[in-house]
């Protein structure tokens, strides 16, 4: 079959089922080491073996029964590696920090490579066949050993893509043809390609309410990620789609990030802190549809231009 412009022969070795490799608990939640067939790698005559995926439950979730668990699936960059990413971009304590009701995964994509590339997920279905393969792992034995305080329903909730840098493609994939309804899409200075996919995603569902409307979030620090982001707008207030921009990060107010369908933000940080310096991401999940048992004060301040915190 062909992925991604490449021709990848079927695989010869049937590779082992799912498991979990490791799971630690700490004060933010359970992170659990899944080693999944549904990986974005290994695919013959790529070159990448890894095949973990990072599967985070805050602690919050406790005792608690989630009948259609939501999920924020992340893809990182280049030159990096799932494990690093969740660290460098404080992935864990963000979604702890939003108090949502959702389960973060971290798949591996290429390990230490300028390479936007994601397997399994540039065929049809691949996305949801990865976010199913999660969850089934999840509630395995093993998986109810390590976090048994959280039970788990065998289908998938609202589920939020989020991407930083070279992530972009992976996301995209996701949303052209991953098999599996997501709700939003947040681009950490990585719209650099793939830009009419996320058009056409978001038109998809402009006529739907805002609890199935399709919104995207789009972070730049300048060049070919700013110059795509304006085109993406551009394109979306064409036909009608309700889109904020930003020139300078905080002006937005919380309540114009939370009803937009379009939110294009000019950062002033760099590319690597983009995700996360501002806390970036928590805002996003704050701004989402995904569900949220415990009280938050965020929303106290919802109008005029939103205040920023730095990373602790």
């Amino acid at each position: 079959m062909v992925l991604g412009g490449r021709t990848a022969a079927a695989d010869p070795v049937k590779p082992p089922a799912s498991r979990v490799v490791s799971a630690v608990k700490s004060v933010l939640g359970w992170t659990l080491c899944l080693e999944l067939e549904a990986a974005p790698f290994p695919v013959a005559s790529w070159g990448y073996s890894d095949r973990r995926v990072f599967a985070f439950i805050p602690h919050y979730l406790k005792k608690t029964s989630l009948r259609r668990p939501p999920f924020v699936v992340h893809f990182h960059g280049h030159n990096t590696t799932a494990e690093a990413a969740m660290h460098t971009h404080r992935l864990r304590e963000q979604l702890e920090a939003s108090k949502q009701d959702a389960i973060l995964l971290v798949p591996q994509g290429p390990v230490m490579a300028a390479d936007s590339s994601c397997g399994k997920l540039e065929a049809p279905g691949g996305f949801a066949r990865l976010v199913h393969d999660a969850l089934r792992t999840l509630r395995s034995p093993d998986g109810l050993r390590a976090t048994g305080d959280v039970a788990l329903g065998h289908e998938p909730g609202p589920v939020i893509v989020s991407a930083h840098s070279g992530g972009y493609h992976a996301a995209a994939q996701a949303v052209r043809h991953g098999g599996l309804e997501v709700s939003e899409v947040y681009l950490f200075d990585a719209l650099y390609a793939d830009a009419d996919a996320f058009r056409d995603w978001v038109l998809a569902a402009k006529n739907e309410p805002r609890a199935r409307r399709h919104k995207v979030v789009s972070y730049t620090t300048g060049g070919n990620t700013e110059a795509n982001t304006k085109w993406l707008m551009a394109e979306l207030r064409k036909q009608g789609v309700a889109c904020v921009e930003e020139t300078v990060e905080g002006t937005l107010s919380r309540e114009q990030i939370t009803l937009s369908t379009g939110v294009s933000i000019r950062s002033q940080v760099g590319h690597t802190d983009v995700t996360s310096e501002y806390m970036e991401l928590r805002d996003c999940l704050f701004a989402s549809v995904l569900p949220r048992r415990l009280g938050t004060s965020w929303f106290e301040a919802k109008r005029g231009a939103r205040p920023l915190e730095r990373r602790r």
